[in-house]
């Protein structure tokens, strides 16, 4: 570049003392040998017959120089004849990258660099190239890459072979990661919230253990945007950088500077005279039940939301919002100002960078598109909408000038990124033994399409799933899905039966109404039963095949602060399942809420209560075996798995009812020095009853409770989780179960 300017500056010093404006009569060209005299002048942007001052020579000059055809220009203008002198550079005649075996980062890399074949050569370009192709591969975690380049120049034929070579070494991994300053947080809270992770030899697929600038810097906007939205106004991420071990291996370190919690004190709300103030309304509700809390990203973001949905009533099509946040002592006042925005329109949406990815499904997320209202809300929320799918490194946008003052033209140019996931776990504790496998695609085939299959493994049982997912079909809004499952669970040695089952479903999902989801579905299943002497009179005569064709379906409503750590509010289903065709016909239905609540805005206590039931009836015969309900294992902690209810021919028949009520609650940090483990207390009680073919084996008076404590700690090896509990009341058959753990990884 400063050869580039430094050439510029010396053509243009030669014109200084000749030119005055004057017309211009012919145009000579000398020194091209493979450009064409026609060429360069489109160039230049010169034109005959027209006055040209030393200002538009200039701009010749810099024109042609841009093209990067030319080593050395100079003109000379005289008699209104004006003389261009070039110097051409050489054509790259073959251009190669060596050393990557991987094609597919080769061919990313060549698309990112300046030089190519048939393209011209300049020694500036290649060295701004080898210093992009450094940082792509120190992006990827190859931080010891060795580039090196060369060249054969053929002067007869002014051509150049280029060669470049990397000798890629090893990737930089991430041997730990070290949180220093006022983190506040636990470390193992903080691990859980950033995407970059600690290498271990069993996440051998993950590339989120190696060193990554942009994951880095990722890390540190979600670091950022969790204290603030805990409360920490003020809070920096002030610097994180890596550094060696002896090993050659990275410690990926955040310093966090927290600062002070901050509360939400007064709000104000402005808007414009012509507006409905009524319309309003719900934001107003808002303010006073917010007023006191702990400041929250959260918070706010759900004060945007109901702006939101105001500007998409069409009432308010060029509405804009702006925050003002005042800081007073240790509380915040926060100013909500409605405006007009000017009234502009879409003209065009132009969208770059999807290589994989199909255009539709970008404009599928957009809500403004061509010919709509430009609404600042609505395109916001637009560009989050595509940032939250999770297959795109960067969206970046510009609006632009239309055809005319009140037409825009946006452009969106987007990164891809890696969408596949592929994950296994294991658990091993005192009711058994899981080993689990997962693989899942954000963007199959570049359409949007979410894939997910996994596989899961016991010792009495093997169930495997693929889930098929495609949001908004057919431009509906609606998010499409189809399953496909198979299972067996053989438990002929201890309790004389063996089920196999396959299965296939087909459903929907949409937002019925504001925050309550809709999930219609219809399922199809094949299942056989088969039973040995060991197996009760029962399950004999329900021995044999069957298919059942049902439509199920959930209403959910969800009410949380947010998704992940949530601190309040609350999330209910509702599920039916009803039998259209079927060779035992059974009617499910199920009910769970679950209420959050911080129980202190100093730390991080949060309390949980949640009520869960379901019932099942058979409507032509009794309930098979398959089907009969046993208490979640996550919702009675302290009796072991399928050991609770009802007992026929020492088996565990399971009964027609169950509900369960669970109390927990997180405990502050309590053990200095620890901060990869989290503690919390519960208290859960559950009951089983109803046994349709037997009414004897019934003892639908006994509940079960249960206290303990749980632990979650990161270990070296993977999270461990694990729990002690006291069972406080039983039915004499019960099993109990004083210590339940479980450990595996994810990747």
């Amino acid at each position: 570049m400063v050869n580039l300017l430094s050439k510029i500056v010396l053509a243009i010093f030669l014109l200084i003392t000749s030119v005055n404006a004057e017309t211009l009569k012919k145009i000579e060209i000398d020194g091209n040998k493979r450009i064409s005299d026609e060429s360069i002048i489109i160039f230049s942007d010169l034109k005959t017959n027209q006055e040209i001052s030393k200002s538009d020579l200039d701009t010749a000059i810099k024109n042609l120089y841009k093209t990067n055809f030319f080593e050395n220009i100079s003109l000379s203008f005289e008699n209104q004849i004006l003389k261009i002198f070039i110097e051409e550079n050489p054509i790259i005649d073959k251009f190669e990258i060596t050393g990557i075996k991987k094609q597919s980062l080769v061919e990313f890399i060549k698309d990112k660099i300046q030089l190519s074949e048939m393209k011209s050569f300049d020694e500036e370009i290649l060295s701004a190239d080898l210093n992009l192709i450094d940082n792509i591969l120190k992006s990827s975690g190859y931080y010891f890459a060795d580039i090196s380049s060369s060249k054969n120049l053929n002067e007869k034929l002014n051509s150049v072979n280029l060669k470049i070579n990397i000798e890629l070494g090893q990737k930089a991994k991430i041997k730990k990661i070290i949180f220093l300053g006022e983190k506040v947080f636990k470390d193992k809270r903080l691990k859980e919230v950033i995407t970059s992770e600690e290498h271990k030899f069993w996440k051998f697929v993950s590339n989120k253990v190696y060193i990554n600038k942009e994951l880095i810097n990722l890390d540190k906007r979600l670091l950022t945007n969790y204290f603030k939205d805990n409360g920490y106004f003020n809070v920096k991420v002030e610097n994180s950088f890596v550094e060696f071990d002896k090993d050659s291996n990275f410690n990926l370190i955040f310093n966090i500077t927290s600062g002070k919690k901050f509360f939400f004190n007064n709000f104000t709300l402005n808007i414009p005279k012509n507006y409905d103030s009524k319309t309003f309304d719900p934001i107003r509700k808002k303010f006073s039940k917010l007023k006191g809390e702990t400041y929250s990203l959260s918070k706010i973001n759900d004060l945007l939301k109901k702006i939101d949905r105001i500007a998409l009533t069409k009432q308010y099509e060029f509405i804009n919002a702006s925050l003002i946040e005042k800081i007073e002592n240790e509380k915040i006042n926060l100013e909500i100002n409605i405006s007009e925005s000017e009234k502009l329109y879409v003209e065009k949406i132009n969208i770059s960078g999807n290589y994989s990815t199909l255009e539709e499904v970008i404009r599928n997320n957009l809500i403004v598109d061509e010919g709509d209202p430009l609404n600042e809300i609505l395109f916001n929320k637009s560009i989050n909408n595509l940032k939250s799918l999770g297959i795109f490194k960067r969206v970046d946008t510009d609006i632009k000038k239309g055809s005319n003052d009140t037409l825009k033209v946006i452009d969106i140019d987007i990164e891809e990124r890696p969408s596949g996931e592929i994950s296994l776990t294991a658990g091993f504790g005192t009711s058994g033994e899981i080993i689990g496998a997962g693989i899942k695609e954000k963007n199959f085939l570049g359409k949007g399409i979410n894939l997910d299959t996994n596989l899961e493994l016991t010792p009495e049982s093997v169930k495997g799933r693929f889930i098929y997912a495609k949001p908004n079909f057919n431009n509906s809004d609606n998010t499409l899905f189809t399953s496909l499952k198979s299972s067996t669970t053989d438990v002929l040695t201890d309790s004389g039966y063996k089920t196999s089952e396959l299965g296939f479903s087909l459903g929907t999902k949409f937002e019925q109404f504001q925050n309550i989801f809709l999930s219609p579905e219809i399922d199809f299943l094949i299942e056989d039963l088969e039973t040995s002497d060991k197996a009760s009179d029962v399950l004999k005569k329900q021995e044999g095949s069957y298919t059942d064709f049902y439509f199920n379906y959930t209403i959910n409503q969800d009410l949380r602060d947010k998704k992940f750590r949530t601190e309040s509010g609350y999330q209910t289903f509702f599920s039916q399942e009803v039998p259209l065709i079927s060779d035992n016909s059974e009617f499910a239905n199920s009910f769970e809420i679950s209420k959050y609540k911080k129980l202190s805005t100093r730390s991080d206590m949060v309390g949980k209560i949640s009520f869960f039931a379901k019932t099942i009836t058979g409507l032509s015969d009794d309930v098979r075996i398959s089907k009969r309900l046993n208490i979640p294992s996550t919702k009675l902690r302290g009796f072991e798995k399928g050991r609770v209810g009802p007992v026929d021919n020492n088996d565990y028949v399971g009964g027609n009812h169950v509900s369960a009520l669970n109390l927990s609650a997180t405990l502050p940090n309590i053990l200095e020095g620890l901060d990869n483990l989290d503690v919390g207390v519960f208290f859960d009680a559950a009951n089983i009853w109803g046994v349709d073919y037997n009414s004897s084996l019934d003892d639908k008076s006994t509940i079960r409770t249960s206290t303990g404590i749980a632990f979650n700690l990161i270990t070296p090896i993977g999270p461990l989780s694990f729990s002690f509990a006291n069972a406080l009341t039983q039915a004499s058959t019960d099993k109990t179960e004083t210590f339940r753990f479980r450990i595996g990884t994810q990747f």
